[in-house]
């Protein structure tokens, strides 16, 4: 079968399909990689959609895909701590091209993989475990403070919530009644954003309000919990500028850099860190993974298995 999957034009999921194409060859600060496991995340359906050409300007066809794992194939120029058949994970800056037998990662975003730890829980790592991991070092809360996620279910959730926890900080979460019990796993209290009495459930569960919130979720999520947004509460926000300005939000800094992913992985493999893969597709059901994703109702993280082509 064909070795990437990506789309021919900018549009909706009819533009995406399996793709015959070269193998990558890496440029400087890149590693190329066979790929074992490719994470899938709303960022993906988001390339191929277009919402991000302004800055993202990608050739055609283009593979989809920022997160894998796999073993070394190919050093490219000024690539020093990785050799040839070393286990990795990371990130590539291209926008794309994990959903491939073969893909190019950036050095300063690559780890080595510990044994212990999963090709498929480490592709699910460097998008939303490092996104946590930057988003709770730049919110900032300390023990005994409280940080309200808003959006909690979901991969960064997931990983910020147990960070988060790791650090002695009470986390109250967003997400619907359906994924109670999910929640309240992580160590974090749910609130049920659809329930009548979302308004009570949030004044109980934070009674002097929030230290730190992490929306995750925008639009109008931030003016749902403005009861618990003191003055001197820190907020990241991923909605639109208007709404994060009257709310004082930062935008979400991202760093992602080895050392970072050195330290999630580390955290997984001392069973800190559960990266929460709740389903894994073979490569062969890219389509449905990716739709899995885009509708908006994952629960963690969602993983393609690459070594289940058949030309593997």
């Amino acid at each position: 079968m064909p070795d990437a999957y990506g789309f021919t034009r900018y549009g909706g999921p009819e533009e995406q399909r399996f793709l015959d194409l070269p193998k990558p060859v890496p440029g400087p600060d890149e590693l190329l990689v066979e790929v074992y496991a490719a994470g899938v995340n709303p960022v993906d359906w988001g390339v191929r959609a277009g919402k991000h050409r302004a800055f993202l300007h990608l050739e055609m066809p283009a593979v989809l895909g920022r997160e894998a794992a796999g073993v070394v194939e190919q050093l490219g120029e000024g690539v020093d701590g990785f050799a040839v058949g070393d286990p990795v994970f990371g990130t590539t800056l291209r926008g794309g091209g994990c959903y491939a037998r073969y893909a190019l990662l950036t050095a300063g975003q690559t780890a080595p993989k510990p044994p212990s730890v999963s090709f498929t829980d480490a592709a699910a790592l460097p998008v939303a475990a490092g996104t946590a991991h930057d988003c709770v070092n730049q919110l900032g809360p300390t023990a005994g403070q409280t940080l309200l996620i808003l959006g909690i279910g979901g991969g960064v959730g997931v990983a910020a919530a147990q960070l988060a926890r790791d650090a002695g900080v009470s986390v109250v979460g967003t997400a619907s009644a359906a994924k109670r019990e999910f929640v309240e796993s992580l160590g974090a209290t749910a609130i049920d954003y659809d329930g009548a009495d979302f308004g009570k459930q949030l004044d109980a569960a934070l009674p002097n309000g929030a230290d730190t919130v992490l929306d995750l979720v925008g639009g109008g999520a931030l003016d749902s919990v403005s009861s618990v947004i003191s003055p001197g509460c820190r907020v990241i926000s991923a909605t639109d500028p208007e709404t994060a300005a009257r709310f004082g939000a930062l935008p979400m800094s991202r760093k992602s850099s080895t050392a970072t992913l050195t330290e999630l992985a580390r955290r997984v493999a001392e069973g800190r860190l559960d990266p929460q893969v709740r389903a894994v597709f073979p490569f062969e059901d890219a389509e449905a993974a990716l739709r899995e994703v885009e509708s908006g109702h994952p629960w963690g993280k969602v993983v393609l298995d690459m070594t289940s082509r058949s030309s593997h």
